[in-house]
Order: C-alpha cells, then sequence, then structure tokens
C-alpha cells in the first residue's frame, strides 16, 4: 500500500483527493475497470474517468477514457467491449449516452441516446446482441421523438408544474415527475458507421412503481425481475417482486407484499433459473422488520428459506458461475466482510476479516474474487480474495486476500484506530471505533468528539469522504463512532432494543460508551462535543435537551419534531409504521427545547426531501425563542444556523463540504477549545 502526502490538515489538500468507485470485470476474466473521480480544475466538482486495473496486481493502473465531462458505469458486454455512460457537449442539454469502447481497439462511440438522457446500461453475459436501458419517459409520449418534443416545450415555456394523482411527489433531492422511469431494450450495433440503436419501451405507463426501485436481469437477456412498489391506498406503498419480459413487456406478479411481508430483489441466477431474494418482516410500532433470505425455483414458483439461523441483514449478493453458491456481505460488528454460503449445505463462511466490502466480482474460473475494500484507516481500495480454499478455513482463519494496484494512492492518516467498548445495563456490548490524534497521551490529552452515525439502521464500517473523522483528528480531536441500539451488524436483537425508542436505548448507549472513552488516560473528559446527521443530529438534538456534560452540539439535517417530520418527508408511509402518536410524545426532542443549554450548531440544506428544512427552521426558531441557552439584550446567541440554499441530505458541492468543516471546526474552536472567536472564509458575509 501506498500512501500520499498526509492531506487532513488542509480542506484544499482534502476534496482534491481522488476517489475510486465501481468495478466492472471481463467475460474472460482478463480486464477489471474501475471508476476514479478527481476535482475539477475550478474545484466545483468531481468527474470521473475510467480505469483499467491488473487483476493480478502487478502492473499500475492505466487511464482508458478522457472525456471532458467524464465517465462513468462501466459494464462489458459478452463479447469483450466496454460500455459506459458519458456526456459529449457542454451545458444542460447534454444528456448521459451510452457509449462503446471496443475490445479489439479504436475509438469509443455513442451507441445509445435517450432525449432525457440514459441512466444505466445493461448487458447480457449470455447475450451479446441486446441491452437493457433505464431512463426516464414521459407518460403520454408515443415514442422516443414525440418524448424529445414534449421535454422541449417544457423547457422553452419554463414549464415546471407537475399534476400527482398518488403518491409519492419527491424523494431524497429531486422531485418525481413527470417523467417516470422505464426499462428499454435495444440491439446493439456492431458496424462503426451504423446509427444509434432504436430503444424499445417495455414500461409506457410505469407510474411511481419503479421510483428507486432495484433490479435483476437474467443473463440469457430474456426477463428481468424488479421492485415493484403496489399502492395501499391512504398514501401507502409496499414493496413486490414483477417479472418483466425483455420481448414482449409482459408483466407477471412473483411476490405481492400483504400486511406481514414485503419483498426485495437480490440476483438471479447464472443459468437464469433460480432467484435470491429477501423477505421482510414488516414494521410496525413494537417490531423492527427483519430480512431473511429466500431461494425461487422460478419455473414452478417454489421457495424455500435459505442462510437460516443467520442473524445479518445481507447487503450484496454474487453467484458462482456454478450456481451452487454465493459471496454475500453484511454489515458485522464495526466491519462489512464477504461470507461464503453454500446452497448446498446451507453452511455460511466468513472469508475476510477487516473492512467493508463492495461490488464483489467472481472471475469466470470461480477461483477469485475481485471488490472494493474501505474502512476508517483507508479509503475504497480494489482487493481480490482467493476463493480456492473455502472449505479448508477454520474458525478465525480468513481467506488470503491481495491489494490491487490503484489509481489512487492512500492518504496518511493524521492519528491511529482503536476500538472502545462496554457492556450497558441490559448486559448488551456496546462498542465504538475511536480514531485518535498522534501525540494523544497522558500527558497530552485529546479532546472528544462523540459522532453519531444515521440511518437510524447503519454501523460506522466503512470510510466516508463526506463524513471523515481524520479532519477533526487532524484538528486534534479524538473522534468517538459509536454503533448504539438499532445499529447493523450485531443481530436482530440489537436493532430491537432500540426500535421505537429512539430517546431510550439509542441515547444510553450513547452515554455509556461516551463514559468509557473519557475513562481513557489520554481522553480530556472536561473538553468534549456531540455532532451527527440525520438521525445522528435527531440524537444530538435529543441528547442537547438531556444532558448538559458536552460543551457543543453539531446537529445536521436533523429530525426536530417528529409530530411534523412523519408526514412531510419523501416516504412517510414508512416512517408511519415506526412513528404511533405515542412514540412521537415520547421521543420528540423539540418536547426538551427549554433543557437546552449547550451551544447548538444547526446545519440543513433547502432541497433536503428526506428531512424537510421545516425541521431545521423549527429548531432554529425554538433555539432562539424557547432553548435555557442565555441571551445578550439585543437577542444574540452562542447558537448558530449554517445554511444551505441548494444542497440536500448531504453536502455534495466540494466548496460547500470545505466550508461545512470550517463553520463546524471554527464552532468546536470556541465552545470546546475555549479559543477566540477566529477567521471564518468571506464569501459567507
Amino acid at each position: 500500500m501506498t500512501y500520499a502526502k498526509q492531506p487532513f490538515h488542509n480542506l484544499d489538500e482534502y476534496i482534491d483527493l481522488p476517489r475510486v468507485a465501481g468495478l466492472a470485470l471481463s467475460p474472460d476474466g482478463t480486464k477489471l475497470v474501475t471508476t476514479l473521480s478527481t476535482l475539477s480544475s475550478d474545484q466545483t466538482k468531481y468527474t470521473s474517468a475510467l480505469w483499467q486495473l491488473d487483476p493480478q496486481g502487478k502492473t499500475p493502473a492505466r487511464r482508458l477514457t478522457f472525456g471532458e465531462n467524464g465517465e462513468s458505469q462501466p459494464n462489458f458486454s459478452a463479447d469483450g467491449d466496454l460500455l459506459f455512460l458519458a456526456k459529449r457537449g457542454t451545458g444542460e442539454d447534454a444528456k448521459p449516452e451510452a457509449w462503446r469502447l471496443p475490445s479489439v481497439g479504436g475509438e469509443a462511440r455513442s451507441i445509445l441516446t435517450h432525449p432525457a438522457g440514459i441512466e444505466s446500461v445493461t448487458t447480457f453475459p449470455r447475450n451479446p446482441q441486446r441491452v437493457l436501458v433505464c431512463a426516464p419517459g414521459m407518460p403520454r409520449a408515443t415514442d422516443l421523438e414525440h418524448e424529445a418534443k414534449i421535454l422541449q416545450e417544457r423547457k422553452t415555456k419554463k414549464i415546471s408544474a407537475i399534476l400527482h394523482t398518488g403518491y409519492p411527489v419527491r424523494y431524497w433531492d429531486a422531485d418525481l415527475g413527470p417523467q417516470t422511469p422505464h426499462f428499454y431494450t435495444a440491439a446493439l450495433q456492431h458496424d462503426a458507421d451504423a446509427d444509434c440503436a432504436t430503444l424499445k419501451d417495455l414500461t409506457p405507463s410505469s407510474g411511481v412503481q419503479q421510483t428507486d426501485t432495484a433490479f435483476t436481469a437474467a443473463d440469457n437477456g430474456e426477463f428481468l425481475i424488479t421492485e415493484w412498489l403496489v399502492p395501499e391506498g391512504r398514501g401507502s406503498l409496499a414493496t413486490g417482486l414483477m417479472r418483466l419480459d425483455l420481448h414482449s413487456g409482459a408483466q407477471e406478479m412473483l411476490l405481492t407484499p400483504d400486511e406481514t411481508y414485503e419483498y426485495t430483489v437480490g440476483k438471479i441466477s447464472p443459468d437464469s433459473s433460480k432467484l435470491i431474494y429477501a423477505r421482510w418482516t414488516r414494521s410496525t410500532p413494537q417490531r423492527a422488520g427483519a430480512m431473511t433470505l429466500w431461494l425461487m425455483e422460478l419455473s414452478s414458483g417454489d421457495t424455500h428459506q435459505i442462510a437460516v439461523g443467520w442473524d445479518r441483514w445481507t447487503n450484496d449478493i454474487t453467484w458462482f458461475p456454478n450456481g451452487h453458491s454465493l459471496l454475500l456481505t453484511a454489515d458485522e460488528t464495526g466491519h462489512g466482510p464477504i461470507f461464503h454460503l453454500s446452497l448446498d449445505s446451507d453452511k455460511i463462511t466468513r472469508l475476510t476479516a477487516a473492512g467493508a466490502y463492495s461490488n464483489v466480482l467472481i472471475s469466470p474460473d470461480s477461483r477469485t474474487a475481485y471488490a472494493l475494500r474501505s474502512s476508517y484507516e483507508y479509503p475504497t481500495q480494489p482487493v481480490s480474495i482467493e476463493l480456492t480454499h473455502i472449505s479448508e478455513l477454520e474458525s478465525g482463519q480468513y481467506a488470503a486476500l491481495t491489494e490491487l494496484l490503484s489509481p489512487a494512492e492512500q492518504p496518511a492518516l493524521p492519528g491511529t484506530l482503536t476500538e472502545v467498548s462496554t457492556t450497558v445495563e441490559d448486559g448488551s456490548t456496546i462498542r465504538a471505533w475511536l480514531a485518535l490524534p498522534h501525540g494523544a497521551s497522558p500527558a497530552n490529552q485529546a479532546p472528544l468528539l462523540l459522532w453519531i452515525h444515521g440511518g437510524p439502521l447503519g454501523s460506522w464500517n466503512a470510510w466516508s469522504w463526506r463524513w471523515s473523522p481524520w479532519l477533526a483528528v487532524a484538528q486534534g480531536y479524538a473522534v468517538l463512532l459509536p454503533d448504539p441500539a438499532l445499529s447493523t451488524g450485531y443481530g436482530q436483537e440489537f436493532i430491537q432494543r432500540g426500535w421505537g425508542r429512539w430517546g431510550a436505548e439509542p441515547y444510553t448507549d450513547l452515554l455509556a460508551i461516551t463514559d468509557a472513552a473519557e475513562a481513557r488516560a489520554d481522553i480530556d473528559q472536561t473538553r468534549t462535543a456531540a455532532m451527527g446527521g440525520s438521525f445522528g443530529g435527531y440524537m444530538a438534538n435529543w441528547i442537547a435537551g438531556h444532558t448538559d456534560r458536552f460543551k457543543a452540539i453539531v446537529t445536521h439535517a436533523s429530525l426536530w419534531a417528529l409530530d411534523g417530520f412523519d408526514k412531510s418527508t419523501d416516504a412517510s408511509f414508512y416512517w408511519t409504521r415506526e412513528m404511533s402518536p405515542e412514540m412521537i410524545h415520547t421521543n420528540s426532542p423539540h418536547h426538551h427545547v427549554a433543557q437546552i443549554v449547550t451551544p447548538m450548531l444547526v446545519i440543513h440544506g433547502d432541497k433536503d426531501y428526506r428531512v424537510p428544512i421545516s425541521e431545521g427552521l423549527k429548531l432554529w426558531y425554538q433555539l432562539l425563542a424557547d432553548s435555557g441557552l442565555p441571551q445578550a439584550p439585543d437577542g444574540t446567541t452562542d447558537h448558530r444556523f449554517l445554511y444551505f440554499p441548494d444542497e440536500n441530505h448531504w453536502i455534495l458541492s466540494p466548496q460547500h463540504a470545505k466550508i461545512w468543516y470550517q463553520v463546524v471546526f471554527e464552532f468546536l474552536s470556541q465552545h470546546v477549545l475555549g479559543n477566540e472567536p477566529g477567521e471564518l472564509p468571506e464569501v459567507l458575509g
């Protein structure tokens, strides 16, 4: 592993770090391609390019594409050509197109276009002549020419209005409609002089049924299976599984949700005869949802449960070529390992030790797996895992792993990572990562920053460019990253402990693990702060109203008044299943505003549809009007509100991310370290 210079003391150097994402493997297993995103010359956005990796880990990565607007989503066709998405041209009229780079050499060329831009292209390993395309379509368009005409009219006449007949109306940071997701098929054009292929619309009237739904396509190119949102009335939707014929567009509901179960799609087997899917016990105010894995014989519809007794939630599924076993990923006690599941014996074997894995691929000979790995010790990196001796692994042993030569060097960290754990009153073990600055010792104690993860169903186990503890470590803080009740990777009962009890066990777990960290001789318990985003922001708000032990609290995109949030978020039907009137009354932070005496920094983006800006606005007003923190006679206060009019739940712009950290660290410097107010960027006014 090679290291670049340490960038965490300088925000400009930090946002300039390149970022690896995604993997694609050629059919013969000789080419491995990833995406590398780099900061633009004006430092306002990231542009991605495709890089080829050596699957043997010996040859340095080689750049394949050089488009001005970048390339993404690499995907190999059955005959070895590399397909990807790219924009050509400038301005709003530049839409993502599908491009093809021949395996025999030559220039890439555009092969598929859509008036609204292509969102994804899927190839079929057993059918090299066809591809599957996802793109948004206008419900009343008769063909793509008509589609383009309607879109142009909306643009020319500056029409943005959308008429809805159902729910939802927006998702995350995007308004839904008037276009809806569509599936198309197309025949690949091999002739370099041929025009772009023609798209055949398979779902001309899909409605909201495909909004943010996953799908899996059969390798033979005959059908796909997609999650399908089924309206239940009164604004509620539930997820089932729909089979879609890729010739006729005929739809067949494979699994229909009911009052007990919903379903999410996994993967179709390589021979296109079986489906792995997840069955979810529907959540209620008293009971958390629970996931089990199932296998369906597609010819008969017969199903049976697999991985019986495995108490983890599966993230990714990859079939072995012979169809007798799977590789799975799941959260596991602060990691996200790869597991092997034999379908013959139903035995689960953990293959990897440290790190969280994604984008898992298996070589054609089944001897090697390729994946992306990250943890809080390193950003995303490509690796290979040996699969030839799985049956010989004993407890505590793991498969051999090789770090591949990445196009991005690993940054040197400004500290070290360790773990902290404690046992709470009900006997549960609570663990956390603790990132310590170099030089922290009993003689040089570090101030402590408690950083609470969102979700709430999640875990601190994978590197995040957006939420980096090392930037705070570079400022001298020790950063505590705990997994309290509701966190994944510790079993169903650990989730159930906090279900509908947000202000109970999740809160007491956080205080207990903070106590354990503060008991260390290298931590200064007199200088502490708490912060979090989304559900982590909710917990920060709850902490503020229930203890004065912290010197400062930072709350980002946070839930404040639960009686407003559950009906204004982008998927109210989900949250209202958990948020009964009793739960809302018991667990809403806004009831405790008068007890808040700690300075708070409130941060919110106006385009946040998951936790709407109304939450941030209500919190900010009530802090000024009703909190217990003394104010000056002129109404000024130690509370602060950092507002981003054009950001969403995340802060995605590189320069806005930089400002986010500048404001946070200045706020902590004053209230935790006791420094005089420093200079903030002039651009803030």
